[in-house]
């Protein structure tokens, strides 16, 4: 469904993506982990057309979307969330999922009774006429999925929906992803959640300093030397290794 072909981003002298190549079956759930500053997000705002690439191609649904602006390309049908959750904290939950039904429904009692189909659907019908500012973290979080979700999408980028959970709203999120994935709705995420990943991931992508390094099932990045270096430094898979011997 998704296929990014050496796709690149540079800023001044820093390279934030650099020749990135990956793809996202239909019907997948594929995660992206890395250190901070990876460039995850700076991918996900090429695939989203908030950024252009320097070089490459991204094509989604068999169509070349690169470089197309992010109004058109959510109408296609590939919409992100974000890391920072900013919903419009004077409108109501209702009224702030009916923003994304707006991309597909122009009457707004209609963009409304959608909402109100999208809030049933991930468990938040009870919140419906709460204002946005009164959510904590994890009604914040749900709120932004089911905007994106309200837009119409056939592939959804998730932008660290688990950052700041507790373990008890982490499985909570695992299921409401599972449960978008199997309505239909491909899913490509960001997360450093690891036990998420692992549960979650269909295939797992690995970005380091703007390249990626490692792709495969969950399982195996797990112990990829390559991937394990990245995370905890120079030299860190060796050790693991010769403790591992040592035990």
């Amino acid at each position: 469904m998704l296929k990014v072909e050496g796709a690149s981003k540079w800023f001044g002298g820093l390279r934030a993506i650099d020749g990135v190549s990956l793809t996202v079956p239909e019907g997948a759930i594929v995660s992206l982990i890395g250190p901070n500053g990876a460039g995850k997000t700076t991918l996900f705002a090429v695939l989203s057309g908030f950024l252009k690439p320097d070089s490459g191609t991204v094509s989604f649904a068999g169509r070349d979307i690169t470089g197309l602006r992010p109004h058109r390309i959510c109408r296609l049908g590939l919409v992100r969330t974000f890391q920072l959750v900013r919903p419009f904290a004077g409108l109501t939950v209702r009224e702030n999922i009916a923003t994304g039904s707006h991309n597909r429904i122009r009457s707004r009692a209609a963009a409304l009774g959608h909402a109100e189909q999208i809030a049933d659907r991930i468990g938040m019908t009870a919140m419906l006429d709460l204002p946005a500012a009164a959510l904590t973290v994890a009604g914040r979080k749900r709120l932004e999925v089911a905007r994106a979700i309200a837009t119409g999408p056939r592939l959804l980028l998730l932008d660290e929906v688990m950052a700041g959970l507790n373990a008890t709203e982490v499985a909570t999120m695992v299921e409401l992803i599972r449960a978008v994935r199997d309505g239909g709705i491909t899913i490509f995420l960001i997360e450093h959640v690891m036990p998420a990943v692992m549960s979650l991931s269909d295939r797992t992508y690995v970005l380091n300093d703007g390249a990626l390094i490692a792709d495969g099932a969950p399982g195996e990045i797990a112990t990829d030397p390559r991937v394990i270096e990245a995370y905890l430094g120079h030299g860190a898979a060796a050790r693991m290794s010769e403790a591992g011997s040592h035990a």
